[in-house]
């Protein structure tokens, strides 16, 4: 009898460990009902839907509006289909605002005669838009242009009407990819400067008038007229960009991109090119700057901000060694939490043993982030590859833990940068789609914007 109650105890202690310990297994794939903390969301595709003519149409950002339809933002070269008010096949400016069921309400383009491009938009205080890339064009919509591309800004009130427009560059290639509306209500762009070609011009800051390399991050903060009230750049001798920003809590700003420098500004580097963090003041004095990554090409695309002093910035990663501790392949979408003196919390390694990438990210009601990109795997962390490259979505939770995870697409190209999640929990993502098949009710054309909506 003792043997058998000593047998019936271990049974049980057995038991209830294998159960705890099943509880925190974190590593399973998606699960068909997932335990999501954003209340209401199913983790299912709610529409799946494309947009564009018979040329190439991207979508590269989305915003919630007032009315709780979608405005997406990118580029079109497009004369025909969903495009209505363009008769040349250069590219154009293109935002196309949707109803809460993916019907287009309208479809406005801004440009010229030249090469201009979308990357980002925001919706703004006023219940309007902001929208940044960048321009080839002097003609137009477009009022100057300094170089080959210049910084072009657009604002634009709720119903699409251009109320004013910026451009910033000299004779080089300036690209903008990133806007953020400012507490003050002015604006912060980010991209980058061809500094070789500015003759070191680009830096108002009169103490510091070193020409460093063949690109800068270059910062510029604006008035809410689009009128500078200062310019910065960062870097070093070689190709360094940013690609997105965050105003911190002490009113100064968080730029991120990448970096090949290991010189001038950049002191700690990595490798060939890593994620690279640049924190300026308010005033846009460098407070300092961070590299991470490992000795293979690293490239940081999105930030945002939890709102306790804590960033996740997400990217991909071809490294296997420095800061990178988990890699699976090719290249992994590398997601990295830092804190407000750019101190590393954590570090996350996604994906398969293909090319994996995260080129976009919200911050969820939850306390989480939802982070969008794209996939060429379909072992390891991603469930399926119905193509050569699928959009993959995934929520993850405040450290970083994936939670719930979705890949779609055709036999063709998707790509998507856009996310966000709306106030009642749904997930909005937008992007670009080359197939017709699979997953993709329709192509229009070389290349469609697609825009998804989970529930």
């Amino acid at each position: 009898m003792h043997n058998f109650k000593f047998f019936y105890k271990s049974l049980l202690i057995f038991t209830i460990l294998s159960l705890v310990a099943c509880s925190n297994d974190d590593s399973g794939g998606t699960p068909t009902n997932p335990t999501n903390p954003d209340d209401g969301f199913q983790g299912t595709v709610d529409w799946i839907k494309t947009f564009g003519g018979s040329q190439e149409d991207e979508a590269l950002s989305i915003v919630a509006s007032s009315d709780g339809g979608y405005v997406v933002f990118g580029y079109t070269q497009s004369t025909d289909g969903d495009i209505t008010d363009k008769t040349a096949t250069d590219s154009d400016f293109w935002v196309l605002k949707l109803t809460q069921d993916g019907d287009i309400s309208w479809s406005k383009t801004y440009g010229g005669t030249g090469d201009d491009r979308g990357q980002k938009i925001i919706k703004t205080t006023d219940n309007g838009y902001a929208l940044v890339g960048y321009n080839r064009s002097n003609d137009g919509d477009v009022s100057e242009n300094a170089g080959l591309q210049d910084y072009w800004i657009i604002k634009i009130d709720s119903a699409g009407s251009l109320l004013w427009e910026k451009s910033f560059g000299f004779p080089g290639i300036d690209r903008a990819f990133s806007v953020v509306q400012t507490s003050d209500g002015g604006y912060f762009i980010t991209g980058f400067l061809d500094v070789t070609a500015s003759n070191g011009d680009g830096n108002d800051n009169k103490s510091f008038i070193e020409k460093h390399g063949v690109g800068e991050f270059w910062g510029i903060k604006l008035d809410a007229s689009g009128e500078t009230e200062w310019r910065r750049y960062f870097g070093g001798t070689d190709n360094d960009r940013s690609y997105d920003a965050v105003q911190t809590e002490d009113g100064g700003f968080l730029m991120i991109g990448s970096s090949e420098s290991d010189d001038f500004d950049i002191t700690d580097s990595q490798g060939s090119y890593d994620f690279w963090l640049v924190k300026v003041n308010a005033e846009g004095t460098k407070i300092w700057q961070k590299s991470f990554g490992g000795t293979e090409i690293d490239v940081a695309y999105a930030i945002a901000s939890d709102g306790n002093g804590k960033y996740v910035v997400v990217g991909d990663a071809r490294s296997n060694d420095g800061n990178i501790t988990n890699a699976n392949g090719n290249a992994d979408l590398w997601m990295i939490q830092v804190d407000g003196n750019g101190n590393l919390i954590w570090e996350k390694s996604l994906g398969g043993t293909q090319f994996d990438t995260g080129r976009g990210i919200y911050p969820t009601q939850s306390g989480g982030f939802v982070i969008t990109g794209n996939s060429r795997s379909n072992d390891l962390d991603v469930d399926q590859n119905n193509g050569q490259s699928d959009v993959w979505t995934m929520l993850i939770d405040i450290n970083g833990n994936v939670v719930w995870k979705n890949s779609l697409g055709g036999t063709g190209e998707e790509f998507a940068t856009g996310v966000i999640e709306t106030t009642d929990n749904k997930i909005i993502v937008a992007g670009s789609s080359a197939s017709n098949d699979g997953d993709i009710p329709e192509n229009k054309g070389a290349k469609d914007a697609i825009v998804i909506k989970y529930k």
